[in-house]
């Protein structure tokens, strides 16, 4: 049997530099591109909500396939783990290669059906089409990397996100200001670098996944197929994929409602953007640590340490977000002021800093203790959660304050904040019932309630 480390501790250091390292890539994409205009940065940003959007095809299969995998290797089930990881990797390409599809042939009336403004289109038609086509990529490396970082081994994902990172910063500058003998290609050459990037990682995390496991994976086990291995997978999968999907589709909503704003609410959204995702890195690879760990634990029968697991998660996480958001607080309009100097956007980022501070300790609660949920297989739960907060009060409440009263961004993100919140309490009280255990038939219960157990 292969040694594998469940710590909290190693676990979660890879991740967060993995992480650290897509947010320097989505860093360094903002940062180049407003070297072309604030217009290709709003393109960039407008389009990756839809392909987060799209990924939720992919990652129905990717993200139960990965939580399953933990629990059958914490229940010695090498063999189960070994096949639910092959079997999710051919789904995941069927599905990734009709959206590449899609992306290629549509990228301009899909760009309009989502409120692109007008001036953004030829733009967003080059840029869809180029990176919308890799999503096949997307797929492959969405599914081994949860494949991967659930057998334990967090640092191989995170070695592929350096060497991608490495590429795809060598590129983008090449492209865009025609160094190293590249052609000067712009929002164009920043599409294609995101492409070859994506290929390589791809290449190098295939490698990966034929070692990871004891048994190694053979090409010849293309072939193999379970039905009852594959309807396990879509008992956790079908929830997680409608959670995720809530979660994207609804920014996506929201971003066609900062669009109808004008074109500098949506650039100021994408740089906020870039701000959070610093800010929450070491908090969401705490997330996922914890996320492996109680699947782990919980497929093992240990549902009290399972539980008070999540406990720990969260406290160390809040500890870490709520110092980066002052910071973030302190130092945000200096750090924005690298990327654009319109006085416009800086002005609307400036009043949406102070409001951080409430959404970052939110976002915490809620992603802690739901994936928590999602590692025990509670999965349902969590989608009608979301399902009803986000589309309820993400959406609905922040349509009518800010395009119906006319509040704008503010009004969004107080929403935003609302919904985590809400979302996190909600989940918590799950969390405590011990009611994901007793539909999930644990042998281990503790003898007086969740308050027994956080003591």
């Amino acid at each position: 049997m292969k040694n594998r480390n469940y710590s909290l501790w190693a676990l979660s250091w890879p991740i967060f530099i993995e992480l650290f390292l897509q947010f320097l890539l989505g860093a360094a994409d903002t940062f180049m591109v407003s070297e072309i205009s604030d217009d290709a940065v709003a393109v960039v940003g407008f389009s990756h909500q839809l392909f987060n959007a799209l990924t939720v095809l992919f990652t129905v299969i990717a993200s139960g396939a990965g939580i399953l995998i933990a629990q059958k290797l914490g229940a010695r089930k090498e063999e189960d783990a070994r096949s639910i990881s092959i079997i999710a990797l051919k789904t995941t390409v069927l599905i990734g290669a009709a959206v590449s599809v899609l992306l290629i042939a549509l990228p301009g009336p899909i760009a309009s059906l989502l409120q692109m403004p007008e001036e953004l289109l030829p733009l967003a038609r080059t840029y869809i089409s180029i990176v919308g086509g890799s999503m096949i990529l997307a797929a492959i490396m969405s599914t081994l990397s949860a494949a991967i970082r659930n057998t334990g081994n967090t640092r191989g994902p995170m070695y592929t996100a350096i060497g991608m990172n490495v590429v795809h910063i060598f590129l983008n500058y090449g492209f865009i200001y025609g160094a190293f003998g590249l052609p000067e290609w712009g929002l164009a050459g920043v599409a294609a670098s995101t492409v070859v990037s994506r290929l390589l990682a791809s290449a190098l995390l295939v490698y990966m996944f034929l070692f990871a496991f004891e048994r190694r994976i053979w090409w010849g086990d293309i072939k193999l197929w379970s039905r009852s291995l594959f309807r396990e997978i879509l008992r956790i999968g079908w929830p997680l994929g409608v959670y995720s999907g809530n979660w994207v589709l609804s920014q996506l909503v929201i971003f066609t409602f900062i669009g109808s704003l004008g074109a500098a609410q949506l650039a100021a959204r994408t740089y906020m953007n870039t701000l959070e995702s610093f800010c929450f890195l070491i908090g969401f690879s705490i997330a996922l640590a914890t996320q492996i760990r109680v699947a782990h634990l919980f497929g093992a029968g240990n549902t009290r340490e399972a539980y008070k697991d999540a406990y720990k998660g969260l406290w160390i996480g809040q500890l870490v977000v709520i110092a980066n958001s002052f910071i973030i607080f302190l130092f945000g309009s200096q750090a924005l002021g690298l990327f654009t100097t319109d006085p416009q956007i800086l002005a609307i980022c400036a009043g949406l800093l102070g409001l951080n501070l409430l959404l970052q300790p939110g976002k915490m609660l809620n992603m802690t203790i739901a994936d928590s949920l999602n590692a025990v297989g509670d999965t349902r739960f969590t989608m009608y959660v979301s399902t009803l907060s986000m589309w309820g009060v993400s959406v609905a409440v922040s349509y009518f304050f800010s395009i119906h009263l006319g509040y704008g961004l503010t009004a969004i993100y107080i929403c935003m904040i609302a919904d985590e919140y809400l979302r996190g309490f909600v989940c918590w009280l799950r969390w405590r019932s011990f009611k994901w255990a007793s539909r999930a038939g644990s042998p281990e219960l503790p003898a007086q309630g969740g308050a027994a157990a956080e003591a």
